[in-house]
């Protein structure tokens, strides 16, 4: 029953959060409690690792490897502690611009220097094309892109339907899971068919079936596409397809993957603390080539706190009612 509820609720989407995570929270005692193997890896009692619990990604780690690195895949040692001391070091804001009119993370407890950081040598996440740098979009996808951000350039504070989908607290882009600027935390929940992870920033849930179901038909896409799971060996191994090719991807330039796109993901839990997270997004329709990354997620302390986007989302007033007061401005001058 609880397997039918969690199936119907994949339909449904981003409304059946609440529900899904309860139904996954009450069997855990039957399907999902955890013992540690041979291998010191805690298991399900079917066998399987469990990747329950809270992690993050967060890292000093880019995502696209400097130029002049090359192919250099990590850093020595003490290079990587370098570059972890001056990414965490908290830079004040100007008096009197942008920057300090929003807010400092160090003031709400959001800044990486008082988070758990994923320590790791990379020199990039990217890791394939082998200068662990985003492959050339394709000329379809770089025109579709300059005419969403003309569009936006010229209607973009018309109405908030014109704002970013994160702005209006609908989605956050995370397909793949690449880190945040914070925030970048997820709870993973299983069962013996399910999966289910939460991602913290704009609290959206993906619901994985594992128990051999079929993709969605084409002409259903979801903003962070239609995922289906597998076990292959002690990985976990996710098939997502059926994007809206709407929700672009900050760090992937802005770029969405298409609905003819489809993310590979694998998750490994390699020790108590950890799992490795590998992606492949193969996308023609956006980018010349495949693109591959791979980065540690590390667990952290329960539980995420509540992202009340809608009720802390002062910017998109503030947004839409500067623009009424430049129009009037513009309006009163014109006269």
């Amino acid at each position: 029953m609880i397997s039918l509820w969690i199936r119907c609720l994949r339909w449904l989407g981003r409304t059946g959060l609440v529900l899904a995570a309860l139904a996954v929270v009450y069997v855990p005692q039957q399907s999902a409690a955890q013992s540690a193997g041979k291998s010191g890896i805690p298991r399900t009692t079917s066998g399987h690792p469990s990747l329950q619990g809270h992690w993050t990604n967060t890292t000093v780690v880019p995502v696209q490897r400097p130029e002049e690195l090359g192919e250099q895949r990590f850093l020595s040692a003490e290079e990587a502690e370098a570059r972890l001391q001056r990414s965490l070091q908290i830079t004040e804001t100007t008096p009197g611009t942008a920057a300090d009119v929003h807010y400092q993370l160090d003031d709400f407890g959001l800044d990486r220097s008082q988070n758990e950081v994923v320590t790791d040598r990379a020199t990039s996440i990217i890791i394939d094309p082998p200068n662990g740098r985003l492959p050339a979009a394709t000329p379809e996808a770089v025109a579709k892109l300059d005419a969403s951000r003309e569009y936006r350039r010229v209607h973009g504070f018309d109405s908030a339907k014109h704002r970013p989908l994160a702005e209006r607290c609908i989605v956050w882009a995370n397909a793949p899971m690449l880190p945040i600027g914070y925030n970048s935390n997820f709870q993973i929940m299983q069962t013996d068919d399910h999966v289910v992870i939460v991602m913290e920033m704009i609290h959206d849930a993906r619901i994985i079936p594992l128990d051999g179901a079929k993709h969605l038909p084409p002409h259903i896409g979801q903003w962070l596409g239609d995922a289906v799971g597998r076990w292959e060996g002690d990985t976990l191994v996710v098939e997502t397809t059926n994007f809206t090719g709407e929700v672009g991807v900050r760090a992937a330039g802005g770029y969405a993957i298409s609905p003819e796109g489809r993310l590979t993901e694998r998750f490994t839990r390699t020790d108590e603390n950890t799992i490795r997270y590998e992606f492949t997004v193969d996308d023609p329709n956006t980018w010349t080539q495949p693109w591959s990354g791979d980065l540690p997620m590390t667990k952290i302390d329960g539980p995420m706190f509540e992202y009340a986007c809608h009720e802390g989302n002062y910017g998109l007033a503030n947004n839409l009612s500067g623009a009424r007061a430049d129009e009037r401005k513009a309006a009163t001058q014109a006269n």
